[in-house]
C-alpha cells in the first residue's frame, strides 16, 4: 500500500467514527480499524495534516508563570524531519531503542514524531525516575540511544553501556548538544517503508503490585488503535485539547499525541511545579480549552474550588486513571451543566470501554465497550463469560488493533495475559442488562470480610462524598472474628482535622450509606503510597497492614468500638 493509499484508508476510518461520535451503536456496528500492511503514522498522517492544514496550532505550551509557545503542524513537520535526518547522521538506525526522558517541552515531541519517522523505538521514562530505575531501563529496554534535559545528565553517571548521549538544554561534556540539531541542513528520506506490525513504543509500566512489565506496541496499535481514545473523548478537528499527564507515561501518548493529532487538533499543555487548581482552571478559561481529560485526583481537586466562576468554552470532559466516584461528577455535572465521562483502558492497549459523547450514563458505570473492541466478562472460576468477571478482550474472530504486541522478552507473562483466547486485563467488573461495565477493583485489590466479596472501589466512592475525604483507599484489615474487615486510608480536605470528630463523621456517613457488611470499621488519616505515575499502591497499604503486629493501633488509627454512638 502506498503513503497515499494508507493515508486515505487511515482518514476514511477516522472520518467514520468522527461522523458517528454521537451514533454509538451504529459506530460499533460499521467501524472496522484499519490494518495497513506499511504504516508511518508521522509520515503517513501528521505530515498530511501538515499539508492539508499548515498554520494550524499543533501544539500549544503554556508556562506558569503565563509565557507560552506555538507551534504549528506545517512548522512541527518541518522540525521533525530536520530532526530525523540530524539523529540518523549521528547514528540513530531504525529499531534502535531511544530512552526519551523529557519534560514537557516541545523538544518531546520533536523526537517523538522523528523517531516514527526513522523507525526507532522509543521508550518513554518520566523524568522522576533515580539512577536505579533509568539503569533498569537502559538494561532491559537494551537502549542504544538517551535523549534527555541537561539537568537530568548527572543521573547517568553510573548507568553502564555503550548509548549516545544527546542533552537538551545547555552543553555537557560527554554529550552530543540537541541545540545542533537545528543546524542540519541534510534531507532526510526514509529508506524503506515501514510495516505497521514493526515495534514503535516500549512502555515500563507503572509497577503498583510489582517489577514493571515491558509493553511492546506497534505502529498500528498506538496511532490506529487510539482512534478509540479519540472517539471516547469526542475529540474534532480544530479542538484545543488539555490531558493532564506526565510524560514517560502512556496516558501521555494516548492524549497528548495520539487522539487529539489523529483528530487535528490542538494538544495544549500546561506546566506548573505544584497543581493548583485556580491556576488549572484559569488556563483553560484564558485559552478556551474545548476538550479536558483529567485524572480523579485532579477532578477531586477541581471540585473543591467555585467552578461557576469560571466561565469555560468546554464542550467534552472526561476522566481516566482510576474510576471517577460518582459524587465529584454530580458536583461538575452542577457547576457547568456538563457531565465527565469515564472511560478504561490500560498501559496494554487504547480506550476500551467509555461513555462516549451523547450516550446516556448510567451513575457508577465507565461505559460499553468502545468500537474496535469486543469485551468480555470471564468468570475467574469458570473461566466462562458471564454478568460479572474479570475484564478480557476476545483475540478472535479478530485480534484488537489496540492491544500491545505482549510483554517483551517475558514470553511466560505474556502468554499468561493472553490465555484461553482472550487478554486478561486484571481488573474486575459487572455488566448490567444494557451493556453497561461498572468496575469493582483490581483483581488483586478485591477481597472477602465475613465471606462477603468487598470492592475497595466502592467503599472509597461512598467516602470521597464525605466534604472531609479528599482521598481514600480501602484494604483488609486482619482481624480475629471476621477474617478480615475494611480498613480506610483517608487525606483530608483542606480545613478538616484528622482527630476524633473527623472519624466518627466520616464512620457515621459511611455507616449511613454503605450495606451493613461493607461498613469501613478502621480508618486511618495518612498519607496515600502512589506511584510515580500516581496510582494509588494498595498493595503497599495491604502489606502495612499484614505486617503490623496483632492488637497494635496507629497514632491516628480509629476503630467502630471507640465509638458508642455508632452501636445500635
Amino acid at each position: 500500500m502506498s503513503t497515499s493509499e494508507a493515508t486515505e484508508t487511515f482518514r476514511t476510518a477516522r472520518d467514520l467514527l468522527l461522523d458517528l461520535r454521537t451514533d454509538y451503536a451504529e459506530a460499533l456496528r460499521r467501524y472496522r480499524p484499519p490494518r495497513p500492511e506499511h504504516f508511518n503514522w508521522a509520515l503517513d498522517w501528521f505530515d498530511a495534516l501538515a499539508r492539508e492544514q499548515p498554520d494550524t496550532v499543533a501544539l500549544w505550551i503554556v508556562e506558569e508563570d503565563g509565557s507560552e509557545s506555538r507551534t504549528t503542524f506545517a512548522e512541527m513537520s518541518a522540525r521533525s524531519a530536520q530532526v530525523a535526518g540530524w539523529l540518523q547522521s549521528e547514528g540513530v538506525d531504525r529499531g534502535d531503542r531511544i530512552l526519551l526522558v523529557l519534560d514537557n517541552q516541545l523538544e518531546l515531541w520533536e523526537v517523538m514524531l522523528a523517531a516514527i519517522e526513522l523507525g526507532a523505538v522509543v521508550i518513554p521514562a518520566t523524568t522522576l525516575l533515580g539512577p536505579a530505575d533509568l539503569a533498569d531501563r537502559v538494561h532491559r529496554g537494551h537502549v542504544r540511544h538517551v535523549v534527555t534535559g541537561s539537568e537530568n545528565t548527572p543521573r547517568f553517571a553510573e548507568v553502564a553501556g555503550d548509548w549516545t548521549r544527546i542533552a537538551v538544554g545547555p552543553p555537557v561534556q560527554g554529550w552530543l548538544r540537541y541545540d545542533d540539531s537545528a543546524q542540519f541542513l541534510g534531507s532526510f528520506t526514509p529508506e524503506v517503508a515501514t510495516r505497521s506490525d514493526e515495534t514503535l513504543l516500549l512502555y515500563f509500566t507503572s509497577g503498583t503490585t510489582a517489577l514493571p512489565k515491558l509493553v511492546e506496541h506497534t505502529h498500528l496499535s498506538y496511532p490506529v488503535g487510539h482512534l478509540s481514545t479519540m472517539y471516547w473523548i469526542g475529540i474534532q478537528p480544530g479542538d484545543v485539547h488539555l490531558n493532564v499527564s506526565s510524560p514517560g507515561w502512556a496516558k501521555h501518548a494516548w492524549s497528548n499525541l495520539f487522539a487529539p493529532w489523529d483528530a487535528g487538533a490542538t494538544v495544549l499543555v500546561f506546566n506548573y511545579q505544584r497543581f493548583a487548581a485556580p491556576a488549572m482552571l484559569d488556563v483553560v478559561q484564558r485559552c478556551g480549552v474545548t476538550t479536558f481529560c483529567a485524572p480523579p485526583t485532579v477532578w477531586r481537586m477541581l471540585v473543591q474550588e467555585d467552578l461557576p466562576t469560571w466561565q469555560t468554552q468546554l464542550r467534552e470532559v472526561v476522566a481516566a486513571g482510576e474510576p471517577l466516584n460518582p459524587e465529584v461528577i454530580e458536583q461538575v455535572r452542577s457547576a457547568w451543566g456538563l457531565t465527565v465521562r469515564d472511560g478504561f483502558g490500560q498501559t496494554e492497549t487504547t480506550a476500551q470501554v467509555g461513555n462516549p459523547p451523547g450516550q446516556p450514563l448510567k451513575p457508577g458505570s465507565m461505559g460499553r465497550p468502545l468500537p474496535g473492541y469486543r469485551v468480555e466478562l470471564i468468570d475467574v472460576v469458570t473461566g466462562e463469560p458471564g454478568a460479572e468477571g474479570e475484564i478480557c478482550l476476545a483475540l478472535s474472530p479478530e485480534r484488537p488493533v489496540g492491544l500491545m504486541v505482549g510483554y517483551r522478552d517475558d514470553p511466560a507473562r505474556t502468554d499468561e495475559a493472553m490465555r484461553g483466547g482472550y487478554y486478561h486485563t486484571g481488573d474486575v467488573a459487572g455488566r448490567d442488562d444494557d451493556g453497561y461495565i461498572t468496575y469493582v477493583g483490581r483483581s488483586d485489590d478485591v477481597f472477602k470480610a465475613s465471606d462477603y466479596r468487598i470492592s475497595p472501589f466502592e467503599l472509597e466512592s461512598a467516602l470521597v462524598e464525605h466534604p472531609a475525604v479528599a482521598e481514600a483507599a480501602v484494604v483488609p484489615a486482619p482481624d480475629p472474628v471476621r477474617t478480615a474487615v475494611p480498613k480506610a486510608y483517608v487525606v483530608l480536605a483542606a480545613g478538616w482535622q484528622p482527630d476524633r470528630e473527623t472519624a466518627l463523621a466520616i464512620l457515621r456517613h459511611a455507616r449511613a450509606t454503605l450495606a451493613p457488611y461493607k461498613r469501613v470499621r478502621r480508618l486511618e488519616f495518612a498519607e496515600l503510597p502512589k506511584t510515580v505515575s500516581g496510582k494509588i499502591r494498595r498493595v503497599d497499604l495491604r502489606a502495612q497492614e499484614t505486617q503490623r503486629s496483632t492488637g497494635s493501633r496507629e497514632p491516628q488509627e480509629y476503630r467502630e468500638e471507640d465509638f458508642p454512638e455508632l452501636r445500635g
